[in-house]
């Protein structure tokens, strides 16, 4: 999931922070490639409501081993019940739908419509947050849509669910983005992830269980769902910690290398295509990000 709450970031940057922030950033680019592979791997077997069950499970088990270790557990507060119950509605969505398209489509494809969320977060964000829509930023949404219709191609023949899927997934996403910048103004990242996963079981074992028949995961898909819930944890993880560092507009485009590393994992892994037109669809996505991230940092500092 493409996150980038803060588009300035720390007022200075040197190179060495620079390095550094990119480190962590291909530490998310990988974590959200395995999350691709493990997620396909194990839906042969199991639902995305189960996935989703298991990977929330084993992710609410890791943060409550992981936090008290380092000392952070007490910083788990009650204090916005409601926007976090909101926040993981929509996230949980997402992730359905996330999962579901990447059985269904290449995974270059999923990848591509995932980047379109900071997007619809410029289209939602007047309706959420109430922030001004600049003329920038409906120049980035309108060039940003081109990139998903050379993406998507729209017509009966290329229109499916996994592709509704994928682009519904990103709508999600920026939903829950949204409200994760809420959030950040007075939580932490361990309250967030702590309501996440512990949230998310609940929303999977409802879901999952709702038909009344839930199914056990095999030997052979424990270590894949492990996976799923690791890299979903170390991706936020490792996107916090990277912008937390340097600007958002010096590491999106080591976050865009997600695009060709999980194009080449389809290709050799699953013998899917690389398509042209999900590469130049996606870099009119990127550009049209670019853009936005790139003059709202200009404007901060022309003000400053």
């Amino acid at each position: 999931m493409a996150v980038y709450p803060d588009p300035n970031g720390p007022a200075e940057t040197d190179t060495a922070q620079v390095l550094r922030a990119a480190l962590w950033m291909l530490g998310a680019v990988v974590s959200f490639s395995t999350m691709a592979v493990a997620g396909r791997t194990v839906s042969f077997e199991l639902d995305t409501f189960e996935i989703m069950m298991y990977r929330s499970i084993i992710g609410f088990l890791i943060v409550m081993a992981v936090t008290p270790a380092i000392g952070t557990l007490a910083q788990v507060s009650l204090r916005k019940p409601g926007t976090q119950l909101v926040r993981n509605v929509f996230h949980f969505a997402g992730q359905n739908l996330w999962f579901y398209a990447i059985t269904l489509i290449p995974l270059a494809q999923v990848f591509a419509l995932e980047f379109t969320s900071p997007l619809w977060v410029l289209v939602l964000s007047p309706l959420l947050l109430g922030e001004k829509l600049t003329r920038v930023r409906i120049l980035a949404a309108l060039i940003g849509f081109i990139g998903i219709l050379i993406v998507a191609r729209p017509s009966p023949d290329t229109l499916n669910i996994g592709t509704l899927s994928a682009a519904g997934a990103a709508v999600c996403f920026a939903g829950s983005i949204i409200f994760t910048k809420r959030l950040t103004r007075t939580e932490t990242l361990t309250c967030i992830l702590f309501w996440m996963t512990l949230t998310q079981s609940f929303f999977g074992l409802a879901c999952a269980g709702f038909d009344g028949d839930i199914a056990l995961p095999s030997a052979g898909s424990v270590p894949w769902l492990g996976l799923i819930a690791l890299g979903g944890l170390t991706a936020h993880f490792c996107l916090t910690t990277a912008l937390s560092i340097a600007p958002a507009t010096l590491i999106t485009p080591v976050d865009f290398l997600r695009l060709p590393v999980i194009a080449v994992i389809g290709l050799l892994v699953y013998e899917e295509a690389v398509d042209i037109f999900v590469i130049l669809g996606a870099g009119l996505i990127f550009g049209a990000n670019y853009l936005n991230l790139w003059f709202q940092t200009r404007k901060k500092h022309s003000r400053g």
